[in-house]
This record gives C-alpha cells, structure tokens and sequence, in this order.
C-alpha cells in the first residue's frame, strides 16, 4: 500500500509516467526498444538534463533562472567562432566558456541577492542581453564551424561495446553530472538551498550566508547550461538559435519531477526523470503525427497539471496531520527531544553553534 501510495505521489508518479510513455512508444515503434536506440535515446535528453539539473538547484532555493537558453545560444556562438578550424584552441575555449558561464551565474545571483531584485526579472533581463549580443554579433545567421575535436564531445563515445555498441560520451558525462549534483544535495550547500525556499528568513537568523548560498546555485545553474552548450554544439551546429527555450523545457521538466515551485522541496532524480518523461512524451507526439509546433502548448498544460496535482496531494496530506497541542498559558513550550542539535542538520552546520553559546551562557 505504502509503494502505491509513493508512486502516486509528486516524486513518484514522474518514474509511473516514464514507464507508460516508454510503453507507448515501444508499442508504436519496436525498435525502440533495442539498446542502441535506447542509448541514442538517452544521448539527445542529456543536454535537457544537464540544464534541469542547474534550474532544479535555483528552483528549490525559490528562484528561477531564465537566461539558461540565452547562454546555451551565447555558449554555442562563443565556440562555434573562436574554436575554428584549430584543434590547439579547444582547451583554451572551453576554459574561456566556463569563466563566462560563472560569471554570468555570479551577476544573476548576486542582483538577485544583494540589491534584492526578483530572479524573474534579472534572469529576464540577462536572457535578453545575452541574446542581443548574440544577434549583434552574428547578425542572426549560423557563423563559425569549431573543429572536429570539439565537436566530439556532443557527437562521439566509446564504440564495439558488446549489446550497445556505441556509448555516447554525452551519457556519460549525464551520469557524471548527476552524481555530482547528487552529491552536492547531500552536503551543506544542498540542505541550506532547501532551507532556504523553505523559509528563508528563519535560515539567516540561524547565521547562514544566505546570499552567497543563493549566489552558488545560480552558479551552478549557469555552468549546467555551459556543459550542455558544449554537447549541442556537437550534433545541434552552431546557430542562434540552437539554446532557444531550454529554459522553459528545464523549468517544465523540474516540475514534472515533483520539485515544488517556490522552493523547499524536490528530489533532484526527479528533476532529470521529468526531462526523461518529456523528451519521451514529444517523442510519442512525433510517432502519433502531433505538429512540433504545438510542443510550447504541451508544456504549458504540463507546468500547469503537474503544480495543480502537487498542490492537491499537499492539501490532502496537511489535512491529514493532527495539529499540535498548543502548550499552556504562561508557561514555556517544551523543548522538541534533540533541539539542542538543531532540527535542521543545514541550520546545524551554518550558525546554530553561536545559538547555542548564548543558550549556554544564559543570554
């Protein structure tokens, strides 16, 4: 009953649909279910799940982030053009593409934090900076041809592996980034962003940084984008507009995974799974005959159900929970069993020890 009960939650109805949308297409096309085409399946959701994995690090700590797309597109120019011909600038371009994507990280997340400025509109407004100097700089038309080296990131892999045949390097460095990114939720950093869309205020009286906390997962939503810039330039050429509204395929893809808009609460497998279930769902619509035009209609609808079903579940569980004793007049509550630790092992590890010293002292 409890399995059931999990897999129709928020969290777990995402692997539920994953699994009937694998079976549809499977039905509608048999030869997908052969292990080449499964790997070539998982190569071309990689660039969405790398970028899901940044936007699910903004979204938890209650921010958005929607210049993701822009920069993918400013990314792909930046190597499309000064790579070139010459395999000697591929190292050198790659580092010149991480700097530019920290940096743009950094200004999004420190407008966001210090001069306390919605991530909406900052993040709005850096998606149209970047894609105005994109425009301006290639007038609008495909320029530049980096070299096959660099192109073999995106395109290339491991080939003659027994059953599949050919291993993608863009599946691999999927599972590398998400095990990094897993790892992250499970450290301070992670827990603080959840604390921090949780209630944020109770997470800067506990002594945290919460600015610089924030200012990090726009860090890492924008080098989530960089990583996926540099596979696209690989199979998707190079042109302006090759990262056009990955941000809003990202943001869909989080939420289908059961992170909560507002921040707080989400499981980042969940996020990649929901870029998973929606790379799977177009792929049904392309099999059925479903214009790609209409694919913005779909994720629209998507966004909207999945947020509406999870509001419905959290509704129906808070009805659920008895409420709290309220502790007699005039007298103190009493304190929760481990309150000297701190309920919270991120409110811990950020500033409760100072709490507890002026505890000790009687202050």
């Amino acid at each position: 009953m409890s399995f059931v009960r999990t897999l129709l939650s928020p969290r777990g109805a995402v692997f539920l649909l994953l699994v009937i949308l694998l079976a549809a297409v499977i039905v509608l096309n048999p030869d997908f279910a052969e292990p080449g085409q499964i790997m070539r399946y998982i190569q071309r959701v990689a660039p969405v799940a790398i970028v899901a994995i940044g936007q699910f690090f903004v979204i938890v700590a209650g921010e958005f982030d929607l210049s993701q797309g822009s920069l993918i597109t400013a990314q792909v120019i930046v190597a499309g053009n000064l790579v070139g011909a010459d395999d000697s600038r591929t190292i050198p371009v790659l580092c010149l593409m991480v700097i530019l994507g920290l940096f743009v990280g950094l200004a999004n997340g420190l407008l966001t934090t210090l001069l306390r400025v919605p991530s909406f509109i900052v993040t709005l407004g850096m998606m149209l900076a970047l894609l105005g100097l994109v425009l301006w700089w290639t007038g609008g038309a495909a320029t530049g041809n980096p070299a096959d080296s660099f192109r073999q990131v995106g395109r290339g892999g491991v080939r003659d592996i027994p059953l599949i045949d050919f291993l993608p390097w863009s599946v691999l460095i999927l599972a590398a980034w998400l095990a990094l990114a897993v790892w992250l939720t499970k450290r301070p950093l992670g827990k603080l962003l959840m604390s921090i869309g949780d209630n944020a205020r109770a997470t800067r009286y506990s002594g945290a940084r919460d600015w610089w906390v924030t200012t990090r997962a726009f860090m890492i939503s924008s080098l989530s984008a960089t990583v996926s810039a540099v596979l696209l330039v690989g199979y998707a050429g190079v042109h302006p507009s090759v990262g056009r509204g990955y941000e809003f395929v990202a943001i869909t893809a989080v939420v289908l995974g059961g992170v909560v808009l507002g921040g707080g609460r989400g499981w980042i497998v969940g996020a990649v799974a929901g870029a998973f279930v929606l790379e799977a769902l177009f792929l049904v619509l392309n099999i059925a005959g479903v214009p790609s035009s209409l694919r913005d209609a779909v994720q629209g609808v998507i966004i909207i159900a999945a947020v509406a079903y999870s509001g419905l579940v959290f509704r129906s569980r808070s009805r659920g929970t008895s409420p709290t004793p309220s502790p007699d007049p005039g007298k103190d509550p009493d304190a929760p069993v481990g309150a000297d630790t701190s309920a919270s092992p991120a409110l811990d590890a950020e500033g409760t020890a100072e709490v507890r010293g002026h505890k000790n002292r009687g202050d």
